[in-house]
């Protein structure tokens, strides 16, 4: 019942936003909108800076989830997969207004919203990154961290002065192929020539220092649920028993990433399975997920 409160506080706040502003809406309109008290709101969120990192973050465990869906599977280094997962997110923030809330969001006077902000475009950075190694695999990899922060740059700019454009614009699919095809040929260019300027190492000296503002734990899930799920794609050629492998890895990470209680008696239960049918194919990166669910469970 608590949940179902706290997510409708998010989903009206979230329509308040899109229709108001950040800036214009106030917490009275909140309450009034979603029929709570001051006091039940403030337990469930410290300030409205807390509660747009709340809708942000449904909106991106939202996109997660479904990015993921689109690899089942599916061969990662295909392209055409990552060109689906880009216009899935594309349509999603345009549909959720995520990208223009942002923006106002930059201008406010909320220091630690924009520093949150700031940190979870490292956060979009790092799953381009990762999804680059996939793609141009680990020959590339010096010249990959340059390229997914031009490649996001040229992106986020086109999409600008396409939505500027209204309906004289490119549809999200021929934005996505462009930057691609241009990528491609300047990974396979600056790999030729030994062009480096950012050592992708750095990535994992920015991500430490992440705060996930509702559950720290999180992060260090997120990425060994990624390192998991590519090892079970790549141990497991049968289609049915890699299918069952990645539903209860995205079981668990929905569960402890959903609910503010999350039932451990069910997780260890799928983890239990988990590792008994699949943890010989992939046993350092189902370590590695144990250990990412326990910090979660007993933090």
């Amino acid at each position: 019942m608590m949940n179902n409160r706290r997510q409708n506080v998010i989903d009206t706040a979230h329509k308040l936003f899109i229709d108001k502003g950040y800036q214009a809406t106030s917490i009275q309109d909140i309450l009034e909108g979603s029929g709570i008290s001051k006091g039940t709101f403030y337990n469930y969120f410290p300030s409205k800076g807390e509660l747009f990192i709340a809708i942000f973050r449904s909106f991106y465990k939202r996109i997660l989830h479904e990015r993921e869906k689109l690899l089942v599977d599916q061969d990662s280094a295909d392209i055409e997969i990552f060109i689906k997962q880009l216009e899935l997110q594309m349509m999603e923030n345009k549909q959720s207004k995520m990208l223009i809330l942002i923006e106002e969001v930059r201008v406010s006077n909320d220091d630690e919203l924009k520093q949150f902000i700031n940190e979870a475009l490292l956060l979009s950075i790092r799953w381009m990154y990762e999804r680059f190694l996939d793609i141009f695999g680990e020959s590339k990899k010096p010249y990959l961290l340059d390229s997914v922060i031009i490649f996001h740059s040229m992106m986020t700019h086109i999409n600008h002065f396409n939505y500027r454009a209204n309906a004289e614009g490119s549809s999200e699919v021929q934005i996505i192929r462009y930057c691609m095809n241009r990528i491609v040929h300047l990974v396979d260019e600056v790999a030729e020539n030994g062009e480096q300027i950012l050592n992708p190492e750095l990535i994992d000296t920015w991500f430490p220092k992440f705060k996930n503002h509702l559950n720290p734990c999180h992060n260090e899930l997120l990425n060994s649920t990624s390192e998991l799920k590519k090892a079970i794609n790549k141990a497991f050629p049968c289609g049915e028993n890699r299918t069952r492998a990645i539903e209860l890895v995205d079981f668990i990470q929905d569960e402890l990433m959903q609910s503010d209680n999350p039932r451990k008696f069910l997780i260890e239960s799928l983890l239990l399975t988990l590792k008994t049918k699949y943890a010989v194919q992939v046993p350092a990166c189902m370590e590695n997920f144990e250990k990412s669910i326990n910090s979660c469970l007993y933090q």
